[in-house]
C-alpha cells in the first residue's frame, strides 16, 4: 500500500488546489478512473464527478483551507486520515474524518467522508 501520510498529504492539497487545471491533474493522479466519493453532503464517481465535489466546496467555502489534524494511518487497503477545514490559523469551521481504500497501483478506489464538527 502507499504510504498513509504520503497519500494524506496529495489528497489534502488536492482539496486546497483552486485552480482547475492543475485539481483536474491531482485528481486523476490521486484517484482510480471509476473511483467514488462520498460524504454526508456530497457524492461523486469518477474524475469529472470527484473534481465537480471539490469545486462545490471550495466556492461554498472561499477563504478557506483544510489540513490534516493527527497522523494519518492505514492497513492492508484502506487508509484513514482526519482534516480540519480552517481559515489560516483560525478555529476548525468543520472537522471531520475520511476513510479510503487504496488501489493495487496506490491511487484510491474509495473515499466515505464523516463530519465530526458542521458549523451550527
Amino acid at each position: 500500500m502507499t504510504n498513509p501520510s504520503e497519500l494524506a498529504d496529495r489528497y489534502i492539497a488536492m482539496w486546497n488546489e483552486t485552480d482547475a487545471s492543475a485539481r483536474r491533474k491531482l485528481v486523476a493522479e490521486i484517484w482510480a478512473p471509476d473511483a467514488h466519493f462520498a460524504d454526508p453532503v456530497a457524492a461523486g464517481r469518477g474524475h469529472d464527478q470527484i473534481d465537480a465535489v471539490l469545486a462545490g466546496v471550495q466556492q461554498q467555502f472561499a477563504g478557506l483551507s483544510f489540513s490534516l489534524t493527527g497522523k494519518p494511518d492505514g492497513f492492508g487497503d484502506n487508509v484513514r486520515l482526519s482534516w480540519q477545514l480552517a481559515a489560516g490559523d483560525g478555529p476548525a469551521v468543520v472537522k471531520g474524518t475520511d476513510i479510503g481504500r487504496v488501489t493495487a497501483d496506490g491511487r484510491l478506489a474509495s473515499v466515505v467522508g464523516f463530519f465530526d464538527l458542521v458549523p451550527g
